[in-house]
């Protein structure tokens, strides 16, 4: 199969496009000359994302999508083939919601099946619409956005960890599946992000302060993560983890799990006394 770069000149798809990492994607795919659908439950950031697209130059629509119901996201593709002539060469599912600061038991179901529907369905659909055009062109790509929480759980996150857990093995399963096609698959595994996140999530008490305490000292840009994992994307390459302390979680892990998870909880008790 011969080598493709499928970030360049693409017709990509992106949830979650109006703010973040997805805006992030949506303005360097355009800048590698794709054609970006960006896609959004909040059709007024989605519209600001265009805009900035189209004002370097770039070709953009916008699409509102509530990536949890799949009769949206097969619009939504559906509304790709419109605008570009043909079926989608490379789908970013990013659209994800942050949620935290209460121990499983005390979480909701209502937190519970709202953090589900979106973090992991959303990726789900986004998989299942989308992969069976791939695999009929033979080319492009799917990006599937976790985080570190896929590997790696910390204490009173327990939807967020399950979600991304389960994007994970998905994108793993999909790699899988996708061996020796041309599709490539990769997975986005950051920890803090200068994104909304915390403050558009459902992240409880001191949490919610310790968490935007983090991702103001700590966060990186979008825009590093985005470039470095369209790269890696082109590479095939199947796990992301943009920053030192992600990869430095990664190892401590594998090589100590249970001495990690131990660590995790005491570190959390004293963080948040």
């Amino acid at each position: 199969m011969a080598s493709h770069k499928p970030s360049q000149h693409s017709l990509a798809v992106v949830t979650g496009a109006g703010s973040g990492i997805g805006r992030a994607f949506a303005l360097e795919l355009a800048k590698r000359g794709g054609r970006v659908l960006c896609a959004d439950i909040n059709l007024a950031s989605a519209n600001e994302t265009v805009a900035m697209i189209e004002a370097k130059g770039g070709e953009a629509w916008s699409a509102r999508c509530d990536v949890g119901v799949l009769d949206q996201v097969e619009a939504l593709a559906t509304t790709a083939e419109q605008h570009f002539g043909s079926p989608a060469t490379l789908v970013i599912n990013n659209a994800g919601i942050g949620i935290g600061g209460k121990a499983i038991g005390e979480v909701t179901m209502a937190d519970w099946k709202f953090t589900m529907d979106v973090n992991l369905w959303g990726v789900i659909h986004g998989c299942h619409v989308f992969a069976p055009r791939l695999r009929a062109l033979k080319r492009g790509g799917i990006i599937n956005v976790a985080s570190t929480a896929s590997f790696a759980a910390a204490p009173t996150m327990g939807p967020y960890n399950v979600t991304k857990a389960a994007v994970l093995a998905l994108t793993e399963t999909l790699s899988a599946e996708m061996a020796g096609t041309g599709i490539h698959v990769t997975a986005l595994c950051p920890t803090f992000v200068k994104t909304n996140i915390v403050k558009d999530g459902r992240i409880a008490g001191g949490s919610a302060d310790f968490a935007a305490k983090l991702v103001a000292r700590t966060g990186v840009s979008p825009e590093g993560v985005v470039k470095k994992t369209l790269d890696a994307l082109d590479r095939n390459q199947l796990y992301v983890l943009p920053q030192i302390d992600a990869r430095l979680i990664w190892r401590a892990k594998r090589l100590a799990p249970a001495l990690y998870t131990r660590g995790a909880g005491l570190l959390n008790r004293i963080f948040l006394k």
